[in-house]
């Protein structure tokens, strides 16, 4: 433990001190700034006070607001955060079981990956106007915005567009200058903004209630830190044998092809939120219409999927093990897989190489996968379980949020490891 922890720390050090690596944490956390300095431009005519004793009151709009990076509660220029662009990668990764020319996209490389990431930041624009109409007419029932006349309703709409854009145009800048994914950057420094906040919270109101409370807090916020670091480091070692030629004969030479438990990290989470939350907006949009049974069902619907209710956990967690499965597939391709490995002479011992290969590598995906989706799911409706073991309310965004901000530390950290491993060797040459 003690030299896992002297490693890391060594690792961080020599990444600093790496000039090329210097630069992209340095313009990382340049971009991280003028993201947060963004958060706190707020949009003209928005009565903020009313806003924050509105959102205080909300936890499904608490729940958005930690996804959009905390842009939400402010009403920045940027409020919509990346909501839109999340929806759009959702749409095309569903769309692509429908449409053969959308599969085929994501089957050919680099390229179809570039396309469709074109395609989907373009579907990103029409989806940030619609969520802008939305957002507005919310504000206006709650009384929080007033009645804008149409010049001043576009120029609102254009400048929530613009803001999507522009965080957008953020989290491609780290992507090719920085370090890390950018979206999940910008996500991950919105949830850490406010958890100082949150943890004294927590804290104040489980000291005041109960010792049991308080107790419980920090020993699941230990449990779900260590669960979380524990399974995203983890992998089955599939044994794969090359066969080689020498002067002496045949020989072989063995190794394994690793399949993580949670290959799709924290996506699946985030993708299921975005459909799990449509039922509540739609509730609450309907809810303020004047047609009596209209509204009536709309705020049945929004009491219904009621954030950390029994329907709301319950399809929550159905869709985070779906999107868990199906972004897997997207990210790890057993046909792929099979095939190189039939031609550079490798084998999984025991099967034959080709479809019996790619059969066994699905086999055993679907099975690692599905300890790692049942995993998410727990973890996505943690809030719920935590409100119900400890009475606390400020735990509500507890499991979702560590997980993200756990998963970018990890992936952060493999970056920097293997950048310093990469100069290391060569330097040593």
């Amino acid at each position: 433990m003690k030299k896992s922890i002297l490693s890391a720390i060594k690792i961080y050090l020599d990444s600093w001190r790496i000039p090329q690596v210097r630069k992209k944490l340095l313009f990382t956390l340049l971009i991280l700034l003028v993201f947060r300095l963004v958060v706190h431009i707020p949009a003209p005519g928005v009565k903020t006070e009313i806003l924050q004793s509105f959102f205080a009151q909300n936890q499904f709009l608490a729940l958005l607001d930690m996804f959009s990076g905390g842009t939400l509660a402010n009403f920045s220029i940027a409020a919509l955060g990346i909501t839109p662009y999340i929806n759009a990668s959702v749409m095309f990764q569903l769309l692509g079981f429908v449409f053969p020319a959308i599969k085929q996209l994501r089957e050919e490389g680099e390229y179809g990956r570039q396309k469709l990431a074109m395609y989907t930041r373009l579907t990103t624009i029409p989806l940030a106007v619609l969520q802008s109409f939305g957002m507005y007419a919310l504000l206006r029932s709650q009384t929080i915005i007033d009645n804008l006349s149409l010049p001043y309703l576009i120029a609102f709409v254009l400048t929530m567009t613009a803001g999507t854009a522009l965080l957008l145009f953020l989290g491609e800048l780290i992507n090719q200058y920085g370090i890390g994914n950018g979206i999940s950057l910008l996500i991950f420094s919105g949830i850490v903004s406010r958890y100082p906040v949150s943890l004294f919270k927590s804290l104040a109101v489980a000291s005041g209630q109960n010792v049991f409370g308080l107790l419980a807090f920090v020993l699941m916020s230990l449990g779900v830190v260590g669960g979380i670091t524990f399974v995203d480091e983890a992998f089955l070692k599939v044994p794969i044998r090359y066969a080689r030629r020498s002067k002496r004969g045949p020989m072989s030479q063995e190794s394994y092809l690793p399949l993580k438990i949670n290959s799709a990290g924290v996506m699946p989470i985030i993708f299921a939120l975005s459909l799990v939350s449509l039922p509540q907006i739609l509730g609450r949009f309907l809810g303020q219409v004047k047609m009596e049974n209209l509204a009536g069902f709309g705020q049945n619907l929004a009491d219904f999927f009621a954030v950390n209710g029994l329907a709301y956990s319950l399809f929550y967690f159905v869709f985070v093990i779906a999107f868990a499965y199906l972004y897997t597939t997207v990210v790890f391709n057993p046909k792929e897989v099979a095939e190189n490995l039939r031609k550079s002479g490798g084998f999984i011992p025991g099967v034959r190489p080709g479809i019996s290969t790619e059969k066994k590598l699905n086999f055993l995906l679907s099975r690692v996968t599905a300890a790692g989706a049942i995993f998410l799911g727990v973890i996505a409706i943690l809030p719920a379980l935590s409100q119900r073991a400890t009475n606390l309310s400020t735990l509500s965004l507890g499991g979702t949020g560590i997980l993200i901000v756990v998963s970018v530390v990890l992936e952060l950290h493999r970056l920097l490891e293997n950048l310093v491993q990469t100069w290391r060797y060569q330097n040593y040459f």
